[in-house]
Parts: C-alpha cells; sequence; structure tokens
C-alpha cells in the first residue's frame, strides 16, 4: 500500500550534514519504494528546485529559536500542518522550529505522527527545564517514538517518564554510495603523497564537532608512522578552525610540533564523491566531537572499512559494542553534557592505533561485516516502511 508520507526536519537538500544526510536517506529510499514523500524544511539560498530525487520540497523562512522568538512564516507553516493531509508525519528532532511549533497542536494534525527525537542536546541546559517538563505529554500524544540508541539521553528520558510507546531504529549508511568504484582519487584532489598515512574527520563547523580537539591530538602523536602524515577536515567552513587553532602564539607552538614530524592539517569542503573516496583513502577516521546523538559518520566508517577514535558521545559506545570497529577516546564529560577528548591521553591512543597495522585491519572489517548485515540505509528504510505501515492499519 502506497503511502502519504509528510518528513518535517529543519533543514535539508542543498544543505549539508548529518540530519539532513538522515532524512534523505530514508525520503528517497521509501519514494522507491512506492511512497509519495513530502518533506519540510527551512528555506535555502541555493535551492533551485521543489523536487529532488522524486522527494517533494514544502519550505519556510523561519528563522530563530522557540525558547528565544521565532520570526517569519510561523502561521503559515502551523496552517500548513493543520491543513495538511498526510497518513504518517514524522517531526525529526527537537528544539528547532519545525518540531517546536507543532508540538503545542499535535491533536489538530492529520495521520498518524512520529517522533524521532535525536538525543535531547539541551536536556541539561536549564533554559529548557520548562521545554523538557512538557515534552513527557508530548511525547505520550506520539503514535510512536524512534530512538537511535538503546542507552542515550533520549530513550533515558522516555524510560523515567513512563513512555512506552517506542522503538529502536538506528542510523546507517548507504551500500549505492560506498559500494561504488568509480571515485574520484583523492589522493590527487589534496595532493596527498602516496606513502603518507592519512587521518579524516568529517564534520560541520559548527563549534562542536571537535576539530581542534582532532588537530592537537594529530600534533601531540609522535610515532614513526606519522610521519608525513595528514589529517584531512571536510566540512564547510573548515578554514574558519584553522585561522582559530593557527593564530597566537599556541598556533605557533602547535605548528612547530607538526613541522617536526613534517606532518600537515588541510581543511576542505570536497563534494559527496570526494568525500567518499576520502572515507575510503583514510587510514583511520579521528572525531574528539563534543556532542552527537548518533553519529551518521561513524556507520559511513564502517560502510568505507575504516577504523575509526571517537570521544565517548551520543552513543558511540554502542556503536562499538555494535560494530568492533574503533575505540573510545579518553573523554571527560562536563556538567553540560558535552564529551571533551583528552588530548595526551588521547595522542597516545592515536599512536597506538597507528603503529598497529593489523588492530585497525581486524577493526575496518568488522565494521563492514557489522554494516553489511544490519546497517545499510536500505535496510534502515525497510524498517521505518514496516513501522509506518503498522501504524497505518491501526
Amino acid at each position: 500500500m502506497s503511502l502519504r508520507i509528510l518528513h518535517v526536519v529543519q533543514a535539508y537538500w542543498p544543505s549539508v550534514g548529518g540530519m539532513q544526510e538522515v532524512v534523505r536517506q530514508l525520503s528517497e529510499r521509501l519514494v522507491r519504494a512506492g511512497h509519495r514523500v513530502t518533506v519540510v524544511c527551512s528555506a535555502h539560498p541555493q535551492r533551485q528546485a521543489f523536487t529532488h530525487n522524486g522527494v517533494d520540497l514544502v519550505a519556510f523562512d523561519i528563522q530563530g529559536l522557540p525558547i528565544r522568538g521565532l520570526t517569519g512564516d510561523v502561521a503559515d507553516y502551523q496552517d500548513f500542518l493543520k491543513n495538511s493531509n498526510f497518513d504518517i508525519v514524522t517531526f525529526f528532532a527537537a528544539q528547532h522550529w519545525a518540531t517546536d511549533l507543532a508540538l503545542p497542536m499535535l491533536d489538530q494534525i492529520h495521520g498518524k505522527k512520529v517522533f524521532v527525537p535525536t538525543g535531547f542536546s539541551g536536556l541539561y541546559n536549564p533554559a529548557y527545564a520548562t521545554y523538557y517538563k512538557q515534552m513527557q505529554t508530548w511525547m505520550k500524544q506520539f503514535d510512536s517514538n524512534v530512538f537511535l540508541s538503546d542507552n542515550y539521553r533520549d530513550i533515558n528520558f522516555a524510560h523515567e517518564h513512563g513512555i512506552t510507546n517506542t522503538v529502536l531504529i538506528p542510523n546507517g549508511a548507504a551500500a549505492d554510495e560506498f559500494l561504488r568504484t568509480d571515485l574520484p582519487n583523492i589522493h590527487a584532489t589534496i595532493n596527498l603523497p602516496q606513502h603518507a598515512k592519512l587521518l579524516l574527520h568529517v564534520g560541520s563547523f559548527t563549534g562542536f564537532k571537535g576539530q581542534e580537539a582532532a588537530i592537537n591530538i594529530f600534533a601531540q602523536a609522535n610515532h614513526a608512522s606519522l610521519h608525513q602524515a595528514r589529517l584531512l577536515l571536510v566540512g564547510d567552513d573548515s578554514e574558519k578552525i584553522m585561522k582559530k587553532v593557527f593564530g597566537g602564539f599556541s598556533g605557533w607552538q602547535l605548528r612547530r610540533k607538526l613541522k617536526r614530524m613534517q606532518k600537515e592539517v588541510i581543511a576542505k569542503s570536497l563534494s559527496r564523491d570526494e568525500t567518499l573516496a576520502a572515507y575510503h583513502a583514510a587510514d583511520l577516521f579521528l572525531f574528539p566531537s563534543w556532542i552527537e546523538c548518533s553519529p551518521v559518520v561513524l556507520f559511513e566508517c564502517m560502510a568505507a572499512q575504516t577504523a575509526f577514535l571517537v570521544t565517548d558521545v551520543g552513543n558511540a559506545k554502542e556503536i562499538i559494542d555494535w560494530s568492533q570497529a574503533g575505540a573510545l577516546l579518553p573523554t571527560q564529560i562536563d556538567k553540560h553534557g558535552y564529551s571533551h577528548a583528552q588530548i595526551d591521553d588521547s595522542a597516545k591512543l592515536l599512536d597506538d592505533w597507528m603503529q598497529d597495522d593489523i588492530k585497525r585491519q581486524r577493526a575496518a572489517e568488522n565494521g563492514f561485516r557489522a554494516w553489511q548485515e544490519k546497517f545499510t540505509w536500505e535496510h534502515i528504510a525497510r524498517q521505518y516502511e514496516l513501522l509506518y505501515h503498522q501504524l497505518h492499519q491501526n
């Protein structure tokens, strides 16, 4: 049976990011399965069309945060939700206008309603105290709450407050992307010597993805295998981190450390094909992020057969348990719930992994095998489709 599905998310194509990728993969695969999928999202200055790979887009020009005030097409968006007639309406993530404007009016929205919380990043922020007190009631009004992890702050919140309409569906990575054999030569793209080791970080420059920590860990590590190595930071506006990290006296000291071993940090905004090629070419993925829910980049590492080191962030430990594809960096979690890599100890762990080719290869193979069995987007999309059919039939 073909379903009319509405996916609600703050940002979507051509915007780039983890949440955008999750919703894009699910939406396009559900279209291929014969469903009619519409995505509601923010307006984007580079968006030239309102249908993309079979997915219809409806954009609203709304700015701000609900707890601080919103401007733009607020009334138009709420009228759209009231007057639409979808079988399934799924809201991805909390603490943004697209979900938060809908929460007080859930009973006015037609169709079965699904919530994918993706972590509750502001749960420990006093500014959101009232918001999360109300969240206890809102989550019970959804027909289903989908969690990406079996042990993280959002699902633990649900357990603590008697919310039982829950299901676990993890993130994944796309086989039709990562099994391609026609990817560009990333060595040529970034002028990487063939013999040099490549460490990779992928993430937007938000201040929370850990690029600065990655650079410091890379600089501090001193195993001989890292001589002439490169750390590639992939993400929009990654150059900003270079100015921040390498400015001033501390930046001069950091450059001296790198120069001693002829190491280099490269920050680039790459195309998707180039990013896929970087995943495959990397000897190790280094991801000392501050806050995540269920990092898509780790599943992409598994698909690319690349081992990873990651802070104890989101459900990274759970992903490691599922896959045996990497290890946790020594991490300190602050009172706000942010994870911080311990630089010296993390550098020692990086040295340990870079000197052991067999360990990295075994982790890469473990991850690839787990990904093929459980974590392709093809597999994940089928789980969403099954959930949607079950809700629609009840």
